[in-house]
């Protein structure tokens, strides 16, 4: 079964968008946030570009395209892999109506964008995986784009820098999604084998299978504070060990004291520290010292 196709070009048009301008005050759309850690409401701007709550900390979820203008150089990246399409192997009812709802609101071709780009000039194989888009699921296509970064990349001779942000598989195309936990994780060894750097930054929310694969094969893991990082959901283990399980279960500060991440960066601070990790690791940092 062909699982990929050439995708067709086709034009975005918003039918809802009004022709005619009105006399009806109107409030303006996102003026506030209420931070899912503290509860507090917050107005957008004392969150900023970054959006991170000014009263605990918490970094709120932001697009890939917000990433993107946060992370790395200016006009610096050169998208990789848009023609790469699902065939929708289950047939699953109404769910490419479901992507194509999805490319509208996101602007983006699948749930993960990847290419190559530069950080404070050093050269980056990139991948940032989105929760707007179908809550991040793990389909076909996002497999494939991801193995295809880690594939590119080595034969590049570039280090991988991987934003993850998922729900899991994807269930509207059940086994093939979870297919796809296998077939990345060879490519992240075939990288590795080369001597390449590849570092995860787990943000909210990082569950699932993907969880359960790539996100946790980085040489190096870093989290974003307070990100929700886990497996199966917290219902689910409570009721499947008959135990109460404690606040701060599945978040990146509990994740960091049980050794299953190296450090928590808050996003202010990411940018400056993906630059030296890349560098130590690609040996430039090593040979100024010389």
């Amino acid at each position: 079964m062909a699982l990929f196709k050439k995708k067709k070009d086709y034009i975005r048009i918003n039918p809802n968008r009004p022709t005619t301008p009105t006399n009806e005050p109107s409030v303006p759309d996102n003026m506030w946030a209420k931070c899912p850690s503290c509860k507090h409401t917050l107005y957008t701007k004392e969150i900023g570009a970054e959006k991170v709550c000014p009263n605990c900390g918490y970094n709120f979820r932001i697009t890939a395209w917000e990433r993107i203008s946060l992370t790395i150089d200016e006009r610096s990246f050169e998208e990789w892999d848009t023609d790469v399409e699902t065939e929708d192997p289950l047939d699953f009812p109404k769910y490419k109506e479901k992507i194509e709802q999805m490319r509208e609101k996101t602007q983006l071709h699948e749930a993960v964008l990847t290419g190559k780009a530069t950080v404070l000039g050093e050269s980056i194989a990139l991948g940032i995986m989105d929760s707007h888009f179908i809550m991040g699921s793990m389909g076909t296509v996002v497999g494939e784009k991801i193995t295809r970064l880690f594939e590119k990349a080595t034969e590049q001779g570039l280090p991988v820098v991987l934003f993850t942000a998922s729900g899991g598989a994807r269930m509207q195309e059940g086994i093939f999604s979870l297919m796809q936990m296998a077939k990345i994780s060879a490519a992240v060894k075939r990288h590795s084998n080369q001597g390449l750097f590849y570092l995860t930054v787990l943000t909210d929310p990082t569950t699932g299978g993907v969880t359960a694969s790539f996100a946790m094969e980085g040489d190096i893991i870093l989290a974003e504070p307070q990100a929700l990082i886990g497996f199966a959901g917290r219902r689910v283990i409570e009721q499947t060990i008959k135990q109460e399980l404690p606040d701060d279960f599945q978040k990146a500060e509990f994740l960091l004291e049980h050794g299953f991440v190296d450090q928590i960066v808050p996003r202010t601070e990411l940018r400056e520290r993906i630059y030296d990790l890349v560098r130590m690791h690609t040996m430039k940092g090593w040979q100024n010292h010389e």
